[in-house]
């Protein structure tokens, strides 16, 4: 398969190299500048253990993009989005696979109505990366897993193609007959755990250490747990005893990447993230009163950024 990750930060900028290395074509759609640095030094990887890996990789710009791709796979933040889609519609054919991993579940729908179902598949990845001011990708801990499946009973290549592609052999590859599952417990538990850690600032571990923290933690998850719920998909008890392990936790010092983005004075996936979390709980009839209460937070952070 031929693939076009766009995007090479955090997440499609180390997902892309390992896919790369496995010997996979791809091509990197990114900003100009973006490009610029690729084609002059690779794809720059810091590992945790103080290695550093150079990456020759292929970039295109929208300007310059073309049909011909099998796969594209989206890792732009989610706000990011919106002008994504727009430079990546002449890349996606009628036969062309879209694969997101982004945070949240908005993005699914703008996909499914612009390509149709059968061309769009579900997917979530979970890695300890960050993107550094000069462009490398540094991992902050050991961690590499994509979950992905299609969302139409007949999507328009096999799945079978998709995870033959995708399974790199250096990360967990998981092809899933659930995708909307899996992404509804990953929203579940990175907004409770980003919502928790952002309106308090603080990791995980200091909030529950707090006074009331530990109300206030359980509070926020039982509402994120409650709109799932009432929209079809309710985590199962491994996944809420493995949300819960983190959420609850004394002592760790766990945050997410919205976290490091708001306390590095940077955009955050706020209405993403938390802000859909509310608007889907209100259509749903659920009252979400502390992740309403973080959102404001967030949005009167947002403000003040512009």
């Amino acid at each position: 398969m031929k693939i076009l990750v766009v995007g090479a930060g955090a997440v499609g900028g180390y997902f892309g190299a390992r896919l790369v290395q496995a010997g996979r074509d791809v091509d990197f759609l990114v900003r100009p500048a973006r490009a610029e640095l690729l084609r002059d030094r690779g794809l720059v990887l810091r590992g945790v253990d103080g290695g550093v890996e150079e990456v020759p990789v292929s970039a295109v710009t929208a300007d310059g993009l073309g049909a011909g791709y099998d796969l594209v796979v989206l890792a732009v933040k989610s706000y990011g989005f919106e002008a994504a889609l727009k430079d990546v519609a002449p890349a996606v054919g009628p036969d062309t696979v879209v694969l997101p991993f982004l945070n949240g579940m908005r993005h699914i729908d703008a996909l499914v109505e612009r390509f149709g179902a059968d061309r769009v598949y579900g997917g979530v990845a979970m890695v300890m990366t960050r993107l550094e001011a000069d462009g490398a990708i540094v991992e902050v801990g050991r961690m590499g897993r994509l979950i992905y499946g299609p969302l139409s009973d007949s999507p328009v290549a096999a799945p079978a193609d998709v995870h033959a592609a995708l399974d790199a052999g250096s990360y967990s590859a998981t092809l899933t007959r659930a995708p909307l599952q899996e992404l509804w417990d990953k929203w579940v538990f990175l907004a409770t755990l980003g919502a928790c850690t952002c309106l308090m600032r603080a990791p995980i571990g200091a909030v529950n250490s707090a006074p009331g923290g530990q109300e206030f933690t359980s509070g926020m998850f039982a509402e994120a747990i409650a709109v799932a719920t009432a929209a079809g998909y309710p985590p199962g008890r491994d996944a809420r005893d493995r949300a819960d392990a983190i959420i609850a936790d004394t002592t760790a010092t766990t945050t997410t990447s919205m976290y490091w983005d708001l306390t590095q004075g940077n955009p955050v996936e706020a209405d993403q993230i938390v802000g859909d979390l509310v608007a889907r709980g209100r259509e749903l009839g659920v009252p979400t009163p502390l992740f309403s209460l973080a959102y404001t937070a967030l949005s009167a952070y947002a403000a003040g950024r512009a």
